[in-house]
Protein backbone atom coordinates (compact mmCIF):
# COMPACT_ATOMS: atom_id res chain seq x y z
CA UNK A 1 0.00 0.00 0.00
CA UNK A 2 2.91 2.61 0.87
CA UNK A 3 4.56 1.69 -2.30
CA UNK A 4 1.27 2.76 -4.71
CA UNK A 5 0.71 6.02 -2.05
CA UNK A 6 4.29 7.01 -3.40
CA UNK A 7 3.58 6.30 -6.37
CA UNK A 8 0.55 8.60 -6.83
CA UNK A 9 2.08 10.94 -4.90
CA UNK A 10 4.90 11.38 -8.11
CA UNK A 11 1.80 10.64 -10.56
CA UNK A 12 0.90 13.68 -13.30
CA UNK A 13 -2.15 13.52 -12.12
CA UNK A 14 -1.47 14.05 -8.44
CA UNK A 15 1.20 16.31 -9.19
CA UNK A 16 -1.10 19.09 -11.54
CA UNK A 17 -3.67 18.89 -8.87
CA UNK A 18 -1.32 20.18 -6.29
CA UNK A 19 0.31 23.15 -8.07
CA UNK A 20 -3.31 24.14 -9.49
CA UNK A 21 -4.53 24.07 -6.19
CA UNK A 22 -1.77 25.56 -4.57
CA UNK A 23 -2.94 29.18 -6.79
CA UNK A 24 -6.30 28.17 -6.88
CA UNK A 25 -6.12 27.69 -10.58
CA UNK A 26 -9.51 26.62 -12.49
CA UNK A 27 -9.53 24.44 -15.21
CA UNK A 28 -10.99 26.67 -17.54
CA UNK A 29 -7.61 29.23 -16.67
CA UNK A 30 -5.12 26.94 -17.30
CA UNK A 31 -6.90 25.70 -20.54
CA UNK A 32 -7.29 28.95 -21.55
CA UNK A 33 -3.75 29.76 -20.91
CA UNK A 34 -1.96 27.39 -22.62
CA UNK A 35 -4.72 26.88 -25.64
CA UNK A 36 -6.54 23.42 -25.00
CA UNK A 37 -9.83 22.82 -23.90
CA UNK A 38 -10.98 22.40 -20.83
CA UNK A 39 -11.85 19.14 -21.25
CA UNK A 40 -8.10 17.95 -22.19
CA UNK A 41 -6.94 19.64 -18.70
CA UNK A 42 -9.17 17.97 -16.31
CA UNK A 43 -8.17 14.56 -18.32
CA UNK A 44 -5.09 15.58 -16.98
CA UNK A 45 -5.79 16.09 -13.19
CA UNK A 46 -8.08 12.91 -13.09
CA UNK A 47 -5.33 10.91 -14.74
CA UNK A 48 -7.35 9.98 -17.72
CA UNK A 49 -4.67 10.88 -20.41
CA UNK A 50 -1.06 12.68 -20.27
CA UNK A 51 0.32 15.40 -22.40
CA UNK A 52 0.64 14.62 -25.89
CA UNK A 53 4.83 14.36 -26.92
CA UNK A 54 3.77 17.04 -29.57
CA UNK A 55 2.76 19.38 -27.04
CA UNK A 56 5.73 20.16 -24.59
CA UNK A 57 5.46 23.71 -25.42
CA UNK A 58 1.57 23.52 -23.89
CA UNK A 59 2.96 22.03 -20.63
CA UNK A 60 5.80 24.62 -20.51
CA UNK A 61 3.40 27.22 -21.16
CA UNK A 62 1.21 25.26 -18.10
CA UNK A 63 4.42 25.41 -15.56
CA UNK A 64 5.17 29.21 -16.75
CA UNK A 65 1.00 29.67 -15.54
CA UNK A 66 1.42 28.12 -12.24
CA UNK A 67 4.63 29.69 -11.65
CA UNK A 68 6.46 26.68 -10.99
CA UNK A 69 10.37 26.65 -10.03
CA UNK A 70 12.82 25.21 -12.13
CA UNK A 71 12.66 21.64 -10.17
CA UNK A 72 8.67 21.13 -9.91
CA UNK A 73 8.65 22.14 -13.47
CA UNK A 74 11.45 19.46 -14.36
CA UNK A 75 9.19 16.62 -11.73
CA UNK A 76 6.01 17.71 -13.44
CA UNK A 77 8.04 16.99 -16.66
CA UNK A 78 9.24 13.49 -15.47
CA UNK A 79 5.31 12.42 -14.35
CA UNK A 80 4.51 12.97 -17.80
CA UNK A 81 7.32 11.11 -19.42
CA UNK A 82 9.25 14.08 -20.92
CA UNK A 83 13.03 15.28 -20.71
CA UNK A 84 13.44 17.84 -18.07
CA UNK A 85 13.00 21.01 -19.12
CA UNK A 86 15.94 22.38 -17.06
CA UNK A 87 18.73 19.54 -17.21
CA UNK A 88 21.46 21.74 -15.61
CA UNK A 89 19.33 22.25 -12.26
CA UNK A 90 21.04 21.85 -9.43
CA UNK A 91 20.65 18.93 -7.75
CA UNK A 92 21.38 18.35 -3.77
CA UNK A 93 25.38 16.67 -4.22
CA UNK A 94 24.50 12.96 -3.52
CA UNK A 95 27.75 12.33 -0.82
CA UNK A 96 26.28 15.49 1.37
CA UNK A 97 25.15 14.62 4.72
CA UNK A 98 21.61 14.19 4.94
CA UNK A 99 20.76 15.00 1.19
CA UNK A 100 18.00 13.26 0.86
CA UNK A 101 16.00 14.32 3.69
CA UNK A 102 17.01 18.47 2.83
CA UNK A 103 15.60 17.55 -0.63
CA UNK A 104 11.94 15.42 1.42
CA UNK A 105 12.22 18.92 3.32
CA UNK A 106 11.34 21.22 0.52
CA UNK A 107 9.40 18.52 -1.43
CA UNK A 108 6.28 18.53 0.69
CA UNK A 109 5.69 22.06 0.66
CA UNK A 110 4.04 21.18 -2.41
CA UNK A 111 1.66 18.66 -0.61
CA UNK A 112 1.17 21.28 2.58
CA UNK A 113 -2.51 22.69 1.28
CA UNK A 114 -3.63 25.36 1.78
CA UNK A 115 -0.69 26.00 4.38
CA UNK A 116 2.61 25.18 3.43
CA UNK A 117 3.95 26.04 6.94
CA UNK A 118 6.50 22.98 7.73
CA UNK A 119 7.98 22.73 11.93
CA UNK A 120 11.20 21.35 11.85
CA UNK A 121 12.37 20.07 15.90
CA UNK A 122 15.62 18.52 16.65
CA UNK A 123 17.47 17.40 19.56
CA UNK A 124 20.19 18.98 21.23
CA UNK A 125 23.35 19.13 19.30
CA UNK A 126 22.44 19.82 16.54
CA UNK A 127 22.06 23.38 15.59
CA UNK A 128 18.88 25.37 15.18
CA UNK A 129 18.85 24.47 12.69
CA UNK A 130 20.81 21.50 11.77
CA UNK A 131 22.65 22.16 8.39
CA UNK A 132 21.56 25.76 8.02
CA UNK A 133 23.87 26.56 4.96
CA UNK A 134 22.85 23.28 3.40
CA UNK A 135 19.04 24.33 3.62
CA UNK A 136 19.59 27.78 2.56
CA UNK A 137 21.90 26.54 -0.29
CA UNK A 138 19.31 24.10 -1.34
CA UNK A 139 16.64 26.71 -0.98
CA UNK A 140 18.37 29.54 -3.23
CA UNK A 141 18.78 26.89 -5.62
CA UNK A 142 15.21 25.91 -5.93
CA UNK A 143 13.66 29.45 -5.18
CA UNK A 144 16.24 31.90 -6.18
CA UNK A 145 18.68 33.30 -4.43
CA UNK A 146 17.06 36.64 -3.50
CA UNK A 147 13.56 34.87 -2.73
CA UNK A 148 15.42 33.72 0.11
CA UNK A 149 15.32 34.84 3.58
CA UNK A 150 16.47 34.02 6.92
CA UNK A 151 14.69 35.53 10.13
CA UNK A 152 16.49 35.03 13.33
CA UNK A 153 14.55 37.17 16.17
CA UNK A 154 16.25 39.03 18.77
CA UNK A 155 16.95 37.24 22.09
CA UNK A 156 16.94 40.20 24.52
CA UNK A 157 13.74 40.05 26.19
CA UNK A 158 14.06 43.91 26.99
CA UNK A 159 14.25 44.70 22.61
CA UNK A 160 11.63 47.41 22.03
CA UNK A 161 9.22 46.84 19.27
CA UNK A 162 10.52 48.77 16.98
CA UNK A 163 14.27 47.69 17.05
CA UNK A 164 12.71 43.71 17.39
CA UNK A 165 11.28 44.40 14.18
CA UNK A 166 13.72 46.38 12.41
CA UNK A 167 16.14 44.01 13.24
CA UNK A 168 14.02 41.29 11.23
CA UNK A 169 13.49 43.70 8.38
CA UNK A 170 17.27 44.31 8.21
CA UNK A 171 18.07 40.25 7.92
CA UNK A 172 15.23 39.88 4.88
CA UNK A 173 16.63 43.11 3.20
CA UNK A 174 14.37 45.39 3.94
CA UNK A 175 15.14 49.29 4.30
CA UNK A 176 13.60 51.55 7.14
CA UNK A 177 11.64 49.14 8.80
CA UNK A 178 10.95 50.74 12.15
CA UNK A 179 7.58 49.02 13.28
CA UNK A 180 5.60 45.60 12.61
CA UNK A 181 3.12 47.61 10.34
CA UNK A 182 6.09 48.25 7.87
CA UNK A 183 7.46 44.55 8.35
CA UNK A 184 4.47 43.39 7.33
CA UNK A 185 3.66 45.86 4.27
CA UNK A 186 7.46 45.42 3.43
CA UNK A 187 6.93 41.53 2.97
CA UNK A 188 3.60 41.97 1.20
CA UNK A 189 4.74 44.28 -1.49
CA UNK A 190 7.11 41.49 -2.56
CA UNK A 191 4.93 38.61 -2.35
CA UNK A 192 2.08 41.05 -4.06
CA UNK A 193 5.01 41.31 -6.95
CA UNK A 194 4.43 37.50 -7.75
CA UNK A 195 7.74 36.55 -6.22
CA UNK A 196 7.36 33.14 -4.11
CA UNK A 197 9.38 33.07 -1.27
CA UNK A 198 10.73 30.74 1.00
CA UNK A 199 11.34 32.01 4.67
CA UNK A 200 13.31 30.29 7.19
CA UNK A 201 12.79 30.86 10.93
CA UNK A 202 15.31 29.73 13.28
CA UNK A 203 14.87 30.01 17.10
CA UNK A 204 11.08 31.54 16.76
CA UNK A 205 11.22 31.28 20.23
CA UNK A 206 13.59 34.04 21.39
CA UNK A 207 12.63 37.05 22.60
CA UNK A 208 9.25 38.08 24.36
CA UNK A 209 6.01 36.08 24.11
CA UNK A 210 4.25 39.45 23.32
CA UNK A 211 6.50 40.34 20.45
CA UNK A 212 6.64 36.49 18.86
CA UNK A 213 3.13 36.32 18.74
CA UNK A 214 2.93 39.76 16.60
CA UNK A 215 5.43 38.09 14.11
CA UNK A 216 3.81 34.54 14.08
CA UNK A 217 0.49 36.86 13.56
CA UNK A 218 1.95 38.20 10.45
CA UNK A 219 3.28 35.34 9.16
CA UNK A 220 -0.09 33.66 9.79
CA UNK A 221 -2.08 36.57 8.05
CA UNK A 222 0.24 36.46 4.65
CA UNK A 223 0.45 32.28 4.79
CA UNK A 224 -3.47 33.31 4.90
CA UNK A 225 -3.61 35.42 1.72
CA UNK A 226 -0.69 34.60 -0.09
CA UNK A 227 -0.31 30.73 0.47
CA UNK A 228 0.56 29.92 -2.79
CA UNK A 229 4.14 32.21 -2.69
CA UNK A 230 5.24 32.16 1.18
CA UNK A 231 6.45 29.06 2.44
CA UNK A 232 7.49 28.68 5.91
CA UNK A 233 9.90 26.47 7.85
CA UNK A 234 10.28 27.57 11.17
CA UNK A 235 13.31 25.82 13.37
CA UNK A 236 13.76 24.73 16.75
CA UNK A 237 13.73 22.61 19.54
CA UNK A 238 12.48 22.22 22.71
CA UNK A 239 11.26 25.35 23.03
CA UNK A 240 9.48 25.97 20.07
CA UNK A 241 8.02 22.22 20.90
CA UNK A 242 6.39 23.93 23.99
CA UNK A 243 5.24 27.09 22.18
CA UNK A 244 3.13 24.09 19.94
CA UNK A 245 1.68 21.88 22.19
CA UNK A 246 1.93 23.72 25.44
CA UNK A 247 0.64 26.73 24.85
CA UNK A 248 -1.14 26.26 22.05
CA UNK A 249 -2.15 29.99 21.65
CA UNK A 250 -0.07 30.84 18.29
CA UNK A 251 -2.22 29.80 15.31
CA UNK A 252 0.83 29.66 13.11
CA UNK A 253 2.07 26.76 14.86
CA UNK A 254 -1.12 25.15 15.11
CA UNK A 255 -1.54 24.40 11.57
CA UNK A 256 2.28 23.74 10.94
CA UNK A 257 3.42 20.38 9.98
CA UNK A 258 5.56 18.92 12.31
CA UNK A 259 8.90 17.21 11.01
CA UNK A 260 11.44 15.72 13.19
CA UNK A 261 14.89 16.21 12.24
CA UNK A 262 16.23 12.23 11.25
CA UNK A 263 18.34 10.16 13.38
CA UNK A 264 22.52 9.90 11.98
CA UNK A 265 22.67 7.15 9.70
CA UNK A 266 26.48 5.99 8.57
CA UNK A 267 26.23 7.34 5.24
CA UNK A 268 25.63 10.29 6.82
CA UNK A 269 28.46 9.66 9.06
CA UNK A 270 31.20 8.95 6.32
CA UNK A 271 30.48 11.78 4.85
CA UNK A 272 30.59 14.01 7.87
CA UNK A 273 33.86 12.72 8.32
CA UNK A 274 34.90 12.73 4.82
CA UNK A 275 34.15 16.42 4.87
CA UNK A 276 35.88 17.33 7.88
CA UNK A 277 39.37 15.47 7.10
CA UNK A 278 39.36 14.96 3.40
CA UNK A 279 42.60 13.74 3.49
CA UNK A 280 42.16 11.02 5.84
CA UNK A 281 40.63 7.38 4.87
CA UNK A 282 38.61 6.23 8.19
CA UNK A 283 38.03 1.80 8.28
CA UNK A 284 34.29 1.60 7.25
CA UNK A 285 34.36 -0.95 10.43
CA UNK A 286 35.03 1.71 12.89
CA UNK A 287 32.62 4.20 11.63
CA UNK A 288 30.12 1.27 12.03
CA UNK A 289 31.56 0.90 15.51
CA UNK A 290 31.44 4.54 16.65
CA UNK A 291 27.84 4.64 15.21
CA UNK A 292 26.72 1.99 17.23
CA UNK A 293 28.93 3.20 20.25
CA UNK A 294 27.09 7.07 20.44
CA UNK A 295 23.82 5.87 18.92
CA UNK A 296 23.64 8.45 16.85
CA UNK A 297 24.07 11.42 19.03
CA UNK A 298 25.88 13.95 16.81
CA UNK A 299 28.01 15.38 19.70
CA UNK A 300 29.87 11.99 20.88
CA UNK A 301 29.86 10.92 17.10
CA UNK A 302 32.24 14.05 16.62
CA UNK A 303 34.15 13.15 19.56
CA UNK A 304 34.46 10.19 17.98
CA UNK A 305 35.38 11.19 14.68
CA UNK A 306 38.30 13.20 16.48
CA UNK A 307 39.65 10.49 18.40
CA UNK A 308 39.64 8.29 15.38
CA UNK A 309 42.10 11.03 13.97
CA UNK A 310 44.41 10.33 16.49
CA UNK A 311 44.08 6.41 17.12
CA UNK A 312 43.11 5.15 13.55
CA UNK A 313 43.45 1.45 14.96
CA UNK A 314 40.65 -1.30 13.99
CA UNK A 315 41.44 -3.97 16.59
CA UNK A 316 39.51 -4.57 19.46
CA UNK A 317 41.18 -3.04 22.00
CA UNK A 318 40.65 0.44 20.06
CA UNK A 319 36.94 0.03 19.92
CA UNK A 320 37.18 -0.81 23.75
CA UNK A 321 39.20 2.08 24.38
CA UNK A 322 36.97 4.08 22.31
CA UNK A 323 33.80 3.21 24.41
CA UNK A 324 35.20 4.16 27.01
CA UNK A 325 36.40 7.40 25.75
CA UNK A 326 32.88 8.34 24.76
CA UNK A 327 31.30 7.67 28.31
CA UNK A 328 33.75 9.95 30.09
CA UNK A 329 32.48 12.81 27.24
CA UNK A 330 31.54 15.77 29.57
CA UNK A 331 28.60 16.49 27.33
CA UNK A 332 27.06 13.41 28.87
CA UNK A 333 27.97 14.68 32.85
CA UNK A 334 26.63 17.95 31.86
CA UNK A 335 23.03 17.08 31.00
CA UNK A 336 22.78 14.14 33.26
CA UNK A 337 23.56 16.53 36.59
CA UNK A 338 20.70 18.32 36.74
CA UNK A 339 18.81 15.66 36.58
CA UNK A 340 20.45 14.53 40.20
CA UNK A 341 20.20 17.40 42.94
CA UNK A 342 16.73 16.41 43.84
CA UNK A 343 17.02 13.07 45.91
CA UNK A 344 13.30 11.78 44.45
CA UNK A 345 14.47 12.55 41.04
CA UNK A 346 18.08 11.47 41.47
CA UNK A 347 15.98 7.75 42.63
CA UNK A 348 13.39 8.05 39.39
CA UNK A 349 16.57 8.58 36.79
CA UNK A 350 18.23 5.64 38.22
CA UNK A 351 15.07 3.41 37.69
CA UNK A 352 14.96 5.00 34.38
CA UNK A 353 18.68 4.16 33.89
CA UNK A 354 18.08 0.28 34.60
CA UNK A 355 14.97 0.09 32.49
CA UNK A 356 15.58 -1.17 28.80
CA UNK A 357 11.76 0.48 27.62
CA UNK A 358 10.96 3.82 28.31
CA UNK A 359 7.73 3.63 27.01
CA UNK A 360 5.66 4.85 24.61
CA UNK A 361 7.09 7.59 22.19
CA UNK A 362 4.36 10.34 21.93
CA UNK A 363 4.39 13.78 19.75
CA UNK A 364 4.89 15.61 23.35
CA UNK A 365 5.92 13.87 26.01
CA UNK A 366 3.71 14.98 29.45
CA UNK A 367 6.25 13.97 31.52
CA UNK A 368 8.56 16.95 32.55
CA UNK A 369 11.83 14.39 33.11
CA UNK A 370 11.12 12.31 30.52
CA UNK A 371 10.96 15.31 27.91
CA UNK A 372 14.01 16.64 29.28
CA UNK A 373 16.13 13.54 28.47
CA UNK A 374 14.42 13.91 25.07
CA UNK A 375 15.21 17.01 24.04
CA UNK A 376 18.97 16.28 25.47
CA UNK A 377 19.22 14.05 22.71
CA UNK A 378 19.71 10.94 25.81
CA UNK A 379 17.18 9.16 24.49
CA UNK A 380 15.68 8.30 20.92
CA UNK A 381 12.64 7.30 19.06
CA UNK A 382 12.52 3.24 17.77
CA UNK A 383 10.22 2.43 15.38
CA UNK A 384 6.93 3.81 14.25
CA UNK A 385 3.32 5.31 13.91
CA UNK A 386 1.96 3.21 17.35
CA UNK A 387 4.93 0.74 18.09
CA UNK A 388 6.75 3.81 18.17
CA UNK A 389 8.98 3.01 22.08
CA UNK A 390 11.25 5.46 23.66
CA UNK A 391 15.06 3.90 24.76
CA UNK A 392 18.27 5.01 25.82
CA UNK A 393 19.95 6.50 22.59
CA UNK A 394 22.62 3.57 23.44
CA UNK A 395 25.20 1.76 26.42
CA UNK A 396 27.63 4.73 26.58
CA UNK A 397 24.43 6.95 27.45
CA UNK A 398 23.28 4.87 29.70
CA UNK A 399 26.25 3.69 31.96
CA UNK A 400 27.27 7.74 31.89
CA UNK A 401 23.94 8.47 33.45
CA UNK A 402 24.47 5.74 35.95
CA UNK A 403 27.98 6.63 36.69
CA UNK A 404 26.15 10.76 37.29
CA UNK A 405 24.08 8.76 39.40
CA UNK A 406 26.09 6.67 41.77
CA UNK A 407 29.16 9.32 41.98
Amino acid sequence: MSQNCALDADSFSTLLTLYMRRIRASAAGVASEIGLSREAVNNWRNGLSLPNPKSRDRLLACAVYLRLTEAETNRLFSAAGFEREFPLQGEPAAGSPFAAFIEQVFEQFARLTPFPICMLLSQAHWGQPPFRLELLARAKTLYGADAVLHIQPPYSVSTASSDYFAAIGRQCGFDGVTSDYEFEAALERRLLSGERLFCLVSRFEQGTAQLRETLAGILRSLSEMHSCNLHLLLCGGEGLADLKYRSGDLSLLNIAHVSHWPELALADLASLAARRWPERRFAAAMLEHLLESCGGHPALAEEGLQWLVEYPEADAAARQTLHTHLRSSARLWQAFQPLTQDPAARERLHARLLADDLGRARPYLADAELRRLFWSNLIAVRGQGDSARLYWRCEVVREAGLQVVQS
